[in-house]
C-alpha cells in the first residue's frame, strides 16, 4: 500500500497526468497587402495573414486582431477583430480583412492571434507613402437615386419638361464639381430630342442636392432620360428616368395592348416652386403661442393691473 501511493504521489508531482492535453503553438507564416478602394482622401487596404498551427490538439476558438498603427505619431488609428473558430493540428488558414484609413504617410499593420484570452503569435507588415497614390478615377462617391419632371409648357407640339436631378453625395468626402450630360431620347426610335449640359456643383458628404434643367420634346411620345457625370473625358455616374406621354396599357380583355392619350396641357405648371431657406424653416418649425419676450410683457402688465384693483 505504501508503494501503490509513492507511485501515484510522484505521478502527479512529476505532472505526468496533469495534463494531458497537447499545448497548442501557431505561426503567423506571411501577411499580404493590397489597395482596395484608393479616394483622396482615404483608402481601404485589404490585408490577408497567413495562419498556421503547428502544434497542438486543443479544441479552443481562435480569434485575429489587426492593428493599424501610424508611423508619424505611433498612436492606433483603427482595428479590427475577426474569429476564426477552431483550427486542427497541421491547418494553414488565411484570413483577409479590410481597413479603411487616412490616406496621411504610413502604417504599421499587425496581426495578433489569439486561442481564446491568450496570444499565441503575431505579425507585422509596413506600408509607406499612401498619399503619393492616385485616387481612383471611377470613384466619386456620387448617386442619382431619383428624377423628378414637370410640364411647363405646351406649345406648338413641342413640351417643355423641367426635369429635377437628385444628386447624393454617399462618399466620406466633398465631392468635386463634374461636367453633367442630360440627354433625352424616345424610347422606341432611339432618336435624340434634346440633350442639356450642366454641373453636379460641390455636394458635402452624406447631402443631397437637386440640379434642375428644362428639355424641349415632342408630344405624344414617350422617353428614356439619361443624366452622365464626366470626369475629365470619363464617364463616372450615370442614372435613368422615364417620360411616357403615350403610354401602353392593356385593355380590358388584356389579350391586346393600344396607346393612351395623354392630354400634356392639362399637366402644365407654370407656378414656380418657392425653397424655404433652412433658418426660415427652423422658425416656422417653432411651437404656436406668444413668444418668450412678449409673455414677460403680458404677465408684468397683469401684475400692475391686479395691484391697481387690490
Amino acid at each position: 500500500m505504501f508503494l501503490i501511493l509513492f507511485i501515484i504521489t510522484f505521478t502527479f508531482g512529476s505532472g505526468c497526468i496533469k495534463n494531458f492535453e497537447e499545448e497548442s503553438y501557431y505561426n503567423v507564416k506571411d501577411m499580404d497587402i493590397s489597395a482596395e478602394r484608393t479616394g483622396t482622401a482615404f483608402i481601404d487596404l485589404n490585408v490577408t495573414t497567413y495562419i498556421e498551427k503547428m502544434q497542438g490538439d486543443s479544441m479552443k476558438n481562435t480569434s485575429l486582431l489587426l492593428k493599424a498603427y501610424s508611423r508619424e505619431s505611433g498612436l492606433l488609428e483603427t482595428q479590427k477583430q475577426i474569429e476564426l473558430g477552431v483550427l486542427k493540428k497541421g491547418d494553414t488558414k488565411s484570413v483577409s480583412q479590410v481597413l479603411t484609413l487616412p490616406k496621411n504617410g504610413g502604417y504599421d499593420l499587425r496581426s495578433v492571434l489569439f486561442e481564446e484570452n491568450v496570444q499565441k503569435g503575431n505579425g507585422e507588415i509596413k506600408v509607406y507613402n499612401l498619399d503619393a497614390l492616385p485616387a481612383e478615377v471611377q470613384e466619386t462617391g456620387l448617386g442619382i437615386p431619383e428624377m423628378d419632371f414637370r410640364v411647363k409648357k405646351v406649345d406648338g407640339g413641342k413640351v417643355l419638361v423641367e426635369n429635377d436631378i437628385y444628386l447624393a453625395n454617399e462618399g466620406r468626402e466633398t465631392s468635386k464639381d463634374f461636367r453633367m450630360l442630360v440627354k433625352v431620347r424616345e424610347m422606341d426610335a432611339g432618336l435624340l430630342a434634346d440633350k442639356v449640359w450642366t454641373h453636379t456643383g460641390e455636394i458635402k458628404p452624406e447631402a443631397t442636392v437637386i440640379q434642375t434643367v428644362n428639355l424641349t420634346i415632342p408630344d405624344q411620345y414617350n422617353y428614356i432620360v439619361e443624366v452622365l457625370v464626366w470626369n475629365n473625358d470619363t464617364i463616372v455616374e450615370r442614372g435613368e428616368g422615364y417620360i411616357q406621354l403615350s403610354p401602353i396599357v392593356e385593355v380590358k380583355d388584356r389579350k391586346n395592348t393600344q396607346a393612351r392619350k395623354i392630354q400634356t396641357s392639362e399637366f402644365e405648371n407654370v407656378v414656380e416652386t418657392e425653397i424655404i431657406p433652412e433658418e426660415e424653416y427652423a422658425d416656422k418649425k417653432e411651437a404656436p403661442g406668444f413668444s418668450l419676450a412678449l409673455s414677460a410683457i403680458l404677465f408684468c402688465s397683469a401684475v400692475i393691473l391686479r395691484r391697481r384693483f387690490v
